[in-house]
């Protein structure tokens, strides 16, 4: 079943799904779970005939993959030797040129972590006061940015298909006192990156591309990342790829660049001389050096993802009242989520699935839910009433994202998949 949220007007577009590749194991996969995997997306009855889960330990919502430590050891050897463990050390320098070649993009600023790295992305566009149109449904930060940086979020709604901003939705929210467009793309889905820059171009907006989901994921025209303004990753643990902690801007060009490498370094210019509010952003030797590590890696795992959203989408099609999203325009996905939209037609309510799965072990995660718009700091803001954000908080009622990381075993997609075909089983 196609995702799609209902709204009291027309939203959105349908979409077909693009993904190049999508759910074809990659021959780098281990060759015995990678079979498993394809054994289960070509014949469903498997994944829902699976027997009760067992108690083997918790499986939760994500598992951050890391590379082999022996291969790791060498390098943290040479940070050991070198003596130098931030400020811009060689591998710092290093992950940031490997980086920006892996994604395909002119330059890119590490930080320490992705939501230091938003609030520097607002800064270096000169964003300090105002509005800024955003999305309610997405993880704190997102506002929480706006809100360090003195800026007003102004909440609009989010397209039923891809659940990123709706620009139609963006355009209804402007007035005089907005500054910039602050979306995301949610799930690693791109947003309708087109109508979003038209609305920004009309109004003489900038825009600032929250794309922490979003590591790897092109379009047509290459890596998501070139859209706007400046785009912000995260390398968050959870996240496809990771440092342990980190994040970076995309950035357009070298003057940029420049400056951003200022900002998250307290401003400084030069050994004496300060010429901006800057802060301590900078990524430290090891996580940098993680990074490179994990370069190696990135493709084989996204590729696994890859492996296990075609087994639960395989599992899950056809039962009532679970909707899977779809892709967004993507030619190359990252599948960093595996997200679910739980329907009035379902025997139980998403919140009771939740729990069910949970007393078995399997930990699934209301992803977005509350919304940011419900949280107590942006409640009483004019734009945040659920009745002004009525896809959003469907939306946030109804999602609940399944287990998804590399080395996921089949047979946990299994359980998963037979319980929700059948929840009243006891």
């Amino acid at each position: 079943m196609r995702a799609r949220l209902k709204a009291p007007t027309e939203g959105g577009v349908r979409r077909k799904r693009q993904a190049e590749g999508a759910g074809v194991p990659s021959p780098l996969l281990d060759d015995a779970l990678a079979e498993r995997l394809a054994a289960a997306a070509r014949d469903p009855a498997l994944l829902r005939e699976a027997p009760a889960p067992q108690a083997a330990g918790p499986i939760y919502v994500t598992k951050p993959f890391l590379p082999p430590y022996a291969e790791f050891e060498p390098m943290l050897r040479e940070i050991w030797d070198r003596k130098v463990l931030t400020n811009g050390g060689p591998y710092h320098h290093e992950f940031e040129a490997r980086l920006a070649e892996h994604l395909g993009v002119a330059h890119v600023a590490l930080f320490n972590n992705a939501t230091t790295a938003l609030i520097m992305a607002l800064r270096a566009l000169g964003l300090s006061s105002g509005e800024v149109i955003t999305t309610p449904y997405s993880f704190v930060a997102t506002s929480h940015a706006l809100m360090w940086t003195g800026l007003t979020p102004v909440f609009a709604d989010i397209d039923p298909v891809t659940l990123n901003l709706d620009p139609k939705a963006v355009e209804a929210a402007v007035t005089p006192r907005t500054r910039a467009i602050l979306p995301v793309h949610c799930y690693g889905h791109p947003c309708d990156v087109d109508g979003i820059a038209a609305v920004a171009e009309r109004n003489g907006l900038k825009v600032v591309y929250d794309a922490a989901h979003a590591f790897g994921v092109r379009d047509a025209g290459g890596s998501v990342l070139r859209h706007g303004d400046l785009s912000v990753l995260s390398f968050h643990a959870t996240k496809v790829f990771n440092t342990f902690e980190g994040g970076a801007i995309v950035c357009p060009d070298a003057a940029r660049k420049e400056q951003i490498d200022k900002l998250k370094n307290f401003g400084h210019d030069g050994e004496t001389s300060v010429i901006e509010v800057g802060l301590n952003g900078k990524m430290s030797e090891f996580n940098a050096a993680l990074g490179l590590l994990q370069l190696r890696y990135i493709d084989t795992a996204i590729d696994r993802r890859g492996a296990i959203d075609a087994a639960y989408r395989a599992g899950l099609a056809g039962i009532p009242g679970i909707a899977c999203l779809e892709c967004a325009g993507e030619v190359r996905a990252n599948y960093s989520y595996f997200p679910i939209l739980v329907g009035p037609d379902y025997p139980i309510a998403r919140d009771a699935l939740w729990e069910m799965l949970k007393r078995e072990g399997i930990h699934t995660r209301r992803y977005f839910h509350p919304l940011i718009s419900d949280h107590p700091m942006y409640a009483g803001l004019p734009s945040a009433g659920r009745a002004t954000l009525p896809i959003a908080a469907q939306a946030a009622d109804r999602i609940l994202c399944l287990p998804i990381y590399p080395d996921l075993e089949p047979e946990v997609v299994a359980r998963t998949v037979a319980r929700i075909a059948d929840p009243l089983r006891t």
